[in-house]
């Protein structure tokens, strides 16, 4: 409880608690990766934020503050299949497409490697991936057996790779806490997606006062179920950083 106390008084001074800036890596093809980056602490480990299809670094310009006071510092990443959101365009789709390289979903993987990779050789700790819709299932995938994450949050993760890549059948032998938000609606696919992942490892939740929204956008004041989604949030990160 004294947590979850500090969780909410902080919260509203979160805009003053951190600083914010561009940094830029590069994908083992060389491609430029743009992301934001928002520290709380130097000494704090990384979580990594990963925007849904058409989108960009910019899902998470209202809420990468916030989810510092979970006590990690924010690298919103801009994928390579992607667009703008929130007028934040995305600059990583922007110059693969400049550069004629492919921008599908799975390319993207290429993306969060070096993303874990520059966040892991900055805190020399294990990450944690944040993904929505899309990159929520390559967070899954790619969290498995990587000893640089330590757990996930994936925002609606789905069956988005074809018929000939199925995200289930990968998630067999998954080690990783892992924290699945959903719709309503969502509730029984992702319960069955995620069906290979022990159930003690797994924590999958729906909002039960209203439809709530896809992907992290949950997470958004202007999603009526908000405060829902947070304090589940919050009782997962409470349970995980006990562990440390």
């Amino acid at each position: 409880m004294k947590n979850i106390f500090l969780f909410v008084c902080t919260y509203f001074f979160s805009l003053f608690l951190y600083s914010q800036e561009t940094v830029v890596f590069y994908a083992s093809d060389s491609l430029p990766i743009t992301a934001s980056f928002y520290e709380k602490d130097a000494s704090k480990p990384y979580m990594i934020l990963l925007h849904q299809a058409g989108y960009s670094k910019g899902e998470y310009k209202e809420t990468a503050p916030r989810l510092t006071n979970l006590g990690y510092n924010c690298l919103a990443v801009d994928l390579r299949s992607g667009d703008q959101v929130n007028f934040v365009q995305n600059e990583t789709a922007k110059e693969a497409k400049k550069r004629k390289l492919s921008t599908d979903y799975l390319d993207a993987k290429k993306d969060i490697e070096a993303a874990i990779n520059y966040a892991f050789n900055k805190s020399k700790k294990p990450v944690i991936l944040v993904g929505s819709s899309y990159s929520a299932s390559l967070a899954l995938l790619m969290s498995k057996g990587n000893e640089k994450v330590k757990a996930v949050v994936a925002f609606s993760p789905g069956e988005y790779f074809g018929t000939n890549f199925k995200v289930q059948s990968q998630l067999k032998g998954y080690d990783k806490p892992v924290f699945i938000a959903s719709t309503q609606r969502e509730y029984p696919y992702v319960t069955e997606l995620a069906k290979n992942i022990p159930d003690n490892l797994k924590t999958i939740f729906k909002p039960q006062e209203g439809q709530g929204e896809h992907g992290s956008k949950c997470l958004w004041a202007s999603s009526a179920n908000n405060k829902e989604y947070w304090l589940a949030i919050l009782m997962f990160f409470n349970k995980i950083n006990d562990k440390k």
